[in-house]
């Protein structure tokens, strides 16, 4: 399929839902929205505002030509990252924010290998209680940035006795290469006040400390812990030096 020429009407749509972020590396990610998304939170309707951002090769403010661009770029071959907020996340004083790595099978399928799923629909609930806050769901962060193949195979490594860091490192990755630097991008573009950062991984927070972002907190986030995740969990714990909540339960980030 090639590049399209776009209707007036539609770009007259388009064009002020999108917002250029030059990143230091001479990229640019477009991010579009606010998008109305009422979602479905234990049985209560919530409407939430939702963000995509696109990290892109090409700068440039020449909003349509980028959207030409599109049916070409063949974007499915890559995920793009999200953020969905709640409420006034612009001024609000006090902020709740989520860096969620995605994780397809806790997310989508509900798997009792880790308590991801649980996590996020547990995040997006304190954040709608809390009144303000906004979930950053990053795509490209799948088995801690190996991948969903590779996650696969690890899984299979893991039935036969490896804890997740064993797995990882046998593959030839490290054990945590996940970056954080387009998500934080896009946060100083929504907000410039502190945050509040709902995680029980000190490198989450080491990351927006790095970037100089004002944090007034945390939030830890543990649970659902069961017999097919306790060994998971403890690894996170034992290995990845992730912080144990008050009580000694096991927690996963």
């Amino acid at each position: 399929m090639g590049n399209i020429k776009l209707k007036s009407e539609v770009f007259s749509i388009l064009k002020d839902k999108i917002k250029l972020i030059q990143t230091e590396e001479d990229r640019a990610i477009y991010l579009v929205g606010p998008i109305r998304l009422p979602v479905n939170l234990y049985n209560e309707t919530v409407e939430f505002q939702w963000y995509c951002w696109l990290n892109y090769d090409e700068v440039t403010e020449d909003y349509e030509r980028i959207i030409e661009n599109l049916s070409s770029s063949n974007l499915a071959e890559y995920q793009q990252s999200s953020v969905l907020v709640y409420g006034d996340f612009k001024n609000a004083d006090d902020a709740l924010i989520r860096m969620h790595s995605i994780c397809h099978t806790g997310d989508i399928f509900g798997s009792k290998r880790c308590d991801c799923g649980f996590q996020l629909k547990q995040s997006m609930k304190k954040i709608k209680e809390h009144g303000v806050g906004a979930i950053f769901y990053l795509a490209n962060h799948e088995g801690r940035g190996i991948g969903l193949f590779s996650k696969a195979m690890a899984y299979l490594l893991q039935e036969n006795g490896y804890d997740t860091v064993e797995a990882n490192e046998s593959l030839g990755f490290v054990n945590d290469s996940r970056n954080y630097n387009d998500a934080i991008q896009v946060l100083k573009a929504l907000r410039d006040k502190p945050v509040t950062l709902i995680t029980n991984n000190p490198k989450k927070l080491e990351a927006l400390k790095d970037a100089g972002l004002l944090l007034s907190g945390r939030v830890p986030l543990w649970g659902d812990v069961s017999e097919f995740n306790k060994k998971y969990l403890k690894t996170k714990i034992e290995k990845s030096g992730h912080l144990r909540d008050e009580e000694g339960t096991c927690s996963n980030d």
